[in-house]
């Protein structure tokens, strides 16, 4: 068991790097064909629907907090500390694979961002849904709202109160 477990932790690692090499190489080229200070305008995918176009966002999901670097970096900290925890907590079982693959997108997501925010002191987003007027996002932005979205779906609907007594076996059960 004690080699599933590590086999499964270095595959992970592997996956939140791979992943966050895609995001860091989707925000590079934006920022290399998009970003109108380099001579890069907006690609329009579909007229009026969908474009991309580079945004520099200083602050979180969708525009929130901006230029309150220091504080995103310590919740980017936070919750990675906790999705690592989460991750570690979960049952090495194929029950609990979907989990621990929303895990490993959320990290790769958390990191992405925090990348640009420590190199850069903004995010780079640059998908756009202009029909409507949807807030720019990116690569990395899209890891962590899908997979959390799911990881909720899964908690609430699949996982069964057994299960969540063994990932946390320090819940008491209601007499």
């Amino acid at each position: 068991m004690r080699t599933k477990k590590i086999k499964s932790v270095i595959f992970a690692i592997g996956m939140v790097v791979l992943l966050v090499g895609l995001d860091q190489a989707a925000k590079l080229l934006a920022d290399l064909y998009l970003n109108p200070q380099k001579g890069g305008s907006d690609f329009v995918i579909w007229e009026g629907v969908f474009r991309l176009h580079y945004l520099e966002n200083r602050g979180a999901a969708f525009g929130l907090l901006q230029g309150q670097k220091l504080f995103l970096v310590l919740i980017t900290a936070v919750v990675f500390v906790v999705i690592c925890f989460v991750y570690m907590r979960l049952p090495f079982e194929k029950r609990f694979l979907p989990a621990r693959w929303l895990a490993v997108f959320i990290m790769a997501g958390a990191i992405g961002n925090f990348i640009d925010r420590m190199l850069l002191g903004y995010v780079i987003d640059f998908f756009y849904f202009e029909l409507i007027n949807f807030p720019v996002f990116n690569v990395a932005d899209i890891y962590v709202t899908c997979s959390v979205i799911v990881f909720v779906a899964l908690f609430l609907f699949y996982y069964k109160e057994t299960d969540l007594e063994r990932i946390f076996p320090s819940r008491k059960r209601k007499a």
